[in-house]
């Protein structure tokens, strides 16, 4: 069985000229074609971070900290990672069964930020920071 990942024209090319010398062997072929979405870009991914950081700084200075049980409440600021575990990556598995950022395509970081700043607008009433733009960086 041979498998093809064509992302270029010249695989796209290798891969016909391959089926083509198949056919004419066997005369005969089963062919299944999976679409993949491409993955977030490292720009996706340095804006994804400097948005959780901006979104820590606007949890922390609303007074929203994250309280985690030690031997008693403790107040604990929101940081970049923590936002990431805690908001983003839960509602990111939820709405594409995806665990690591490192896996979420081109277009849903734009979806799971929507989610994300719907549900802290209207549980908590904060206004969460734009998504990065190119300027911002």
């Amino acid at each position: 069985m041979k498998e093809f990942k064509i992302n270029s024209l010249a695989e796209l090319s290798r891969a016909i000229t391959e089926i083509d010398a198949e056919w004419h062997e066997a005369h005969y072929l089963e062919v299944t074609i999976k679409r993949k979405a491409k993955q977030r870009t490292l720009t996706q991914n340095g804006s994804l971070h400097l948005f959780l950081t901006r979104l820590a700084g606007v949890l922390n200075d609303a007074g929203f900290d994250m309280r985690r049980t030690l031997k008693h409440d403790a107040e604990i600021p929101w940081t970049t990672e923590n936002a990431k575990e805690f908001l983003w990556r839960p509602i990111q598995k939820s709405l594409t069964q995806k665990t690591s950022t490192t896996e979420i395509t081109t277009v849903e970081p734009t979806i799971i930020h929507d989610v994300l700043c719907r549900h802290l607008g209207s549980k908590l009433g904060v206004v969460c920071p734009p998504w990065p733009t190119k300027g911002d960086k």
